[in-house]
């Protein structure tokens, strides 16, 4: 065979490959990840998260966003823009829907969002969705309660969800 017709033919082969693997050809997905909010049922109205849940609350969006990207293969869209209507619109864990507007608004396929509970001063509930973008139906969704109040034990919460319940199966459009 001529290189030329090597390549038409390994060209047409791989076309067909990829209509033939499901997914195989599927672009990525895009996610807007909204930082993890804090829900305190104990603090006064107005109240401010303290500097420590602060540090803990990135910690844990860090590892969600790092994990979605590395073990599910989604391209994290930049929620920044829209930080203003987050905070107008929010908290995300009770405004009916609003973040997948606002993540649709983004053009992301994918919103995930995530809070934590705080029941005591060593007890938390961590919670995280992911719905799609454009109807807000909820695709996965999974919580873990933590048991100390460290770092370590906030990102290892967070990845276990991640493993055991947002990625235990393949997203929706994943092969």
């Amino acid at each position: 065979m001529r290189p030329q017709s090597l390549r038409a033919a390994t060209a047409c082969a791989l076309v067909i490959l990829g209509t033939a693997l499901p997914g195989a050809a599927l672009a990525a997905q895009k996610a807007a990840v909204f930082p993890v909010e804090l829900f305190d049922p104990g603090a006064s109205y107005g109240a401010r998260a303290r500097p420590a849940d602060t540090k803990k609350l990135t910690l844990v969006t860090d590892e969600l966003r790092k994990a979605l990207h590395d073990q599910a293969g989604l391209e994290m869209v930049d929620t920044a823009p829209k930080a203003d209507t987050v905070a107008k619109e929010g908290p995300l864990y009770k405004c009916n829907g609003c973040a997948a507007d606002i993540g649709k608004s983004l053009g992301a396929d994918l919103v995930v969002t995530g809070y934590v509970e705080k029941g005591s001063g060593q007890i938390f509930n961590l919670n995280v969705t992911i719905a799609e973008a454009e109807t807000g139906k909820v695709v996965r969704g999974g919580h873990v309660t933590i048991r100390a109040d460290t770092d370590d034990t906030w990102a290892h919460a967070m990845r276990w969800v991640v493993k055991n319940r947002l990625l235990a199966e393949p997203l929706p459009g994943k092969s």
